[in-house]
């Protein structure tokens, strides 16, 4: 699970994936942040300092760990329908990873989070695939097998394309408990795809 959250939102999303990756027997499922390119004082001035420090006991990401596992479920909120620039520094550092073809073969997953309904959650991991599709890696979404997509109970995100939050547009809505099965869901679904296919 690599992932950046600024106010926790994917962050959530991302350890109810690992929850569910780590559901499968054998699978190992490891939680690594995006660095942070904001300074502390922007990130204050965004009231996102504190979020920030909550997740300070997940390490950050080095480009050459991408390289080591079997898969890769990414986390990114929505920046205007597409990844955040975080997201978007990081992969651009992995030219050298394309190079070697270190990420062909792997499975790639992505979940995001969005302030509104339609904020573009499904442009930003359509538009994530691209880059996933340019290092080689195996697409894994969240097939309509998770029920908790069809539902019509409640305001939702999650979609074929992978699990989704709606965090509202002051913050304050947290990923409920279908959004956080919907996780669970794909990081169990990528971590049985990734090991049949890399079954010796």
């Amino acid at each position: 699970m690599v992932y950046y959250s600024m106010y926790g939102h994917v962050y959530r999303l991302a350890e109810a994936a690992a929850q569910g990756a780590r559901s499968v027997t054998g699978v190992e499922a490891v939680l690594r942040r995006v660095p942070e390119t904001l300074p502390r004082d922007v990130l204050e001035k965004m009231g996102a300092l504190e979020a920030q420090d909550r997740q300070g006991h997940v390490p950050a990401c080095t480009v050459d760990e991408l390289g080591e596992g079997d898969a890769v479920l990414f986390g990114t909120p929505t920046r205007f329908g597409n990844m955040c620039g975080q997201m978007r520094q990081f992969l651009d550092a992995t030219g050298q990873l394309w190079a070697k073809g270190a990420l062909v073969g792997k499975v790639g997953s992505v979940i995001t989070s969005s302030n509104t309904q339609h904020g573009g959650q499904e442009s930003t991991i359509l538009s994530f695939h691209t880059t996933l599709l340019h290092h080689g890696m195996i697409i894994v979404g969240l097939p309509y097998s998770f029920q908790g997509q069809t539902t019509m109970d409640e305001i939702s995100g999650c979609s074929p394309y992978g699990a989704s939050t709606i965090a509202g547009a002051d913050g304050s809505r947290w990923p409920s408990a279908n959004e956080l099965d919907g996780a669970r869901y794909q990081g169990e679904h990528v971590a049985r795809i990734s090991k049949r296919l890399h079954r010796e």
